[in-house]
């Protein structure tokens, strides 16, 4: 019998199974892959993310498997330019951008040294219920064997498709349409920063990665997908020509190193968080297109959330049910101006959004507030302040 069985363990999962453990519980973690292993990813960690790396100790083993720091970005769309960075979180303004078959492990570590049991190539085929509470797993070993495990909670950080969001019947409570579809690869030889290219219809960003490589991405409106999937490198290259050709002579000097990765089922929801004897974390909550780069900081942000909602209460069944609804309305809370954002900037249409940018050339603090608002070191609503209103007034 465990207290808490989490099932997933990438960014949501091994956070949260680490964090469990730190509180004292007996936690299990399973993982149907087998560690390491890359994933669809857009790779990019946010303040707010390394300020808890930082937070749980795992902030220099990040550094020291030769994930590159950045720290300058740029935003390019017709007729504006911004450079500049985000503010700080908790003294850190340097981010990074690291391979999932870097992170993933450093991750699952972290776990295993707070004292969690960890199983993977483990699937877990089904939940286990009693009395309409789930209570426990039924899952498939690495030999072949039928196991059952059974806890006080069972976390769902198993990802869009989650088998613990169908079995326990979490409906949607938000949705909206795909809005992109994206493909990437990996490139040598291409000197860069963060930067971003913003056309009509067309989105591209670039990211220094391990191993002195550059990941590229680009994204096409969901409406091409079935036209861009039959034909992946020459819609890429076209796509990165006609919006930065600056960018695609660095890309024509140096060398793509890999294939390319992508996919058009990029969902956009919250789904209800939490029900009795489960609840859902990272891209098993809450999922929205990977323009703006959240994943990864979202799910560590959760991870933290229910970790510190649930406390030591696990085995009060008030106050168990009072802190799952808590995080619950957190995740309306702290997310859903980030969801409107990546909606808002996955439907390629810069336009309007350029005009704005454009009146914040020269003023230095707002660029780097604006960035802000992007990592979540700075609200929205602290945006759009006075200082702002006064800037745009006169543009």
């Amino acid at each position: 019998m465990y207290d808490v069985i989490v099932i997933g363990a990438r960014c949501a999962g091994s956070p949260a199974a680490m964090l469990f453990a730190r509180q004292g519980y007996r936690v299990l973690l399973l993982e149907k892959a087998r560690f390491p292993q890359d994933t669809l990813s857009s790779h990019y960690i946010h303040q707010p993310g390394v300020a808890l790396l930082d937070r749980w100790g795992l902030l220099d083993e990040l550094r020291a498997a030769g994930c590159q720091p950045i720290d300058h970005q740029s935003y390019e769309a017709p007729g504006v330019r911004l450079d500049g960075f985000s503010l700080p979180v908790d003294g850190h303004r340097t981010t990074y951008a690291p391979r999932r078959f870097v992170l993933d492990p450093i991750l699952v570590a972290g776990a295993v040294a707070s004292g969690v049991e960890f199983r993977e190539a483990c699937t877990v085929n089904d939940l286990l219920f009693e009395d309409d509470r789930v209570v426990g797993v039924r899952c498939t070993t690495p030999g072949g064997a039928e196991a059952t495990e059974r806890a006080r909670l069972v976390v769902g950080a198993d990802g869009m498709r989650s088998l613990v969001a169908r079995k326990a019947g979490a409906p949607h409570v938000i949705e909206h349409p795909r809005m992109t579809c994206t493909y990437y690869s990996y490139w040598a030889g291409v000197p860069s920063h963060f930067e971003l290219y913003e056309r009509p219809g067309r989105w591209i960003g670039v990211i220094p990665t391990n191993d002195d490589l550059r990941l590229i991405m680009a994204y096409f409106p969901q409406s091409e997908f079935a036209e861009v999937r039959t034909a992946v490198e020459p819609a890429f290259l076209e796509a990165v020509r006609t919006t930065t050709p600056e960018l695609y002579e660095r890309m024509s000097a140096g060398r793509r190193v890999e294939q390319f990765y992508g996919t058009g089922h990029q969902e956009n929801y919250f789904r209800k968080a939490h029900g009795p004897g489960w609840v859902l974390l990272g891209d098993a909550v809450h999922h929205k297109d990977s323009i703006t780069a959240r994943g990864i900081t979202d799910a560590f942000i959760q991870a933290q959330s229910l970790t510190e909602h649930i406390g030591d209460g696990l085995h009060d069944d008030a106050a168990l049910k009072a802190a799952l609804k808590r995080y619950e309305n957190d995740l309306s809370d702290t997310f859903l101006d980030f969801y409107q954002g990546a909606l808002n900037v996955a439907e390629l249409k810069p336009g309007g959004r350029a005009e704005m940018l454009r009146s914040l050339s020269g003023h230095q603090d707002l660029v780097d507030r604006y960035f802000s608002t992007l990592s979540g070191a700075c609200s929205f609503d602290d945006f759009y302040n006075d200082q702002l209103l006064a800037v745009l007034d006169q543009s």
